[in-house]
């Protein structure tokens, strides 16, 4: 087995919380064209990804940027606007787990701050 992260913050530094309520997994590929550029949004709940391929810049606003490139694995930040873009000439793929409950969205649009 090799582990890809372990941790209990996110890439802000906040302490994982999972929302209450009866849980749902959901796992998905999310890919960016070049160029591609996402609103503005945040999740409510845990969200792991893993870099597939391709060169994501996310803009946390006061937080700043960082950017994630092929083998990277995070957690995004929770309750944080944020967007993201693809920075490479190629296409982004990345593999998301959200660890979220029912009636709750997994990603929703926010103003970055």
């Amino acid at each position: 087995m090799e582990i890809l992260l372990e941790t209990d913050v996110t890439v802000l530094g906040q302490q994982i919380a999972y929302p209450e309520g009866p849980a749902t997994i959901t796992a998905a590929i999310v890919t960016l064209p070049p160029g591609a550029v996402l609103a503005p949004h945040l999740h409510a709940v845990p969200l792991l990804a893993h870099m597939l391929q391709g060169e994501l810049i996310v803009d946390y606003g006061s937080e700043g940027e960082i950017v994630y490139g092929p083998g990277d694995t995070f957690v995004e930040a929770i309750d944080w606007p944020h967007q993201g873009r693809n920075g490479g000439r190629g296409v982004v793929r990345l593999l998301v787990f959200y660890a979220g409950t029912e009636g709750v969205p997994n990603s929703e649009p926010a103003d970055l701050e």
